[in-house]
């Protein structure tokens, strides 16, 4: 009896251990090999001169480290564009000026429209725009020496929501290939 629930728990471990879901696991499909990354303009009312330079070379480090995609100058066969559409800093909670714990809260927020186009698969395209916000406090540091790392943070931030809205597609286009050959 022992060796039937051993072997039972033996089995479960296993199947347990060969399953799981991961959105950076997604495999792209072999026949996409490269992807171009157009300059993500700075249209933003309010303009801060580094950020498009940085958001595009961001996104660049991030498709080699996490994909098997080379990165192209042209014709690649996806393409990602688009432009900074929103930088923007407003307050989010006042403190009385007397009080000793601070004066508030304020929150950056950039917004990023992309469009990605899948040279070889065009139904797998997309257009979206992608906000994302950082609070940060009144006191203490001046908005200018905290806004390089707020701004890294929020580029991470949308440039995550960007590469698993990619992955779903790459992982939906294989899916839906594999089960088509499969009739």
């Amino acid at each position: 009896m022992k060796k039937i629930i051993y072997l039972l728990l033996f089995v479960a471990l296993a199947t347990f251990n060969s399953c799981s879901v991961s959105l950076n696991g997604a495999s792209v499909p072999p026949e996409m090999k490269s992807v171009t990354i157009n300059y993500f303009e700075n249209n933003a009312p309010l303009v801060v001169p580094y950020l498009a330079q940085q958001f595009t070379e961001a996104l660049k480090t991030r498709i080699r480290n996490q994909t098997s995609l080379n990165v192209v100058q042209n014709d690649g066969n996806g393409i990602f564009e688009g432009r900074i559409t929103g930088y923007d800093v407003k307050p989010v909670t006042y403190t009385d000026n007397r009080a000793t714990t601070g004066n508030g809260t304020n929150r950056l927020t950039i917004t990023i429209a992309v469009k990605f186009t899948n040279n070889i698969n065009p139904k797998l395209s997309f257009e979206e725009s992608f906000s994302r916000s950082r609070e940060f406090p009144l006191s203490g540091a001046s908005f200018q020496s905290l806004e390089p790392n707020l701004i890294r943070d929020i580029n991470l931030m949308v440039q995550m929501l960007r590469m698993r809205r990619f992955y779903l597609l790459m992982l939906y286009s294989t899916q839906m290939a594999n089960w088509y050959t499969s009739f």
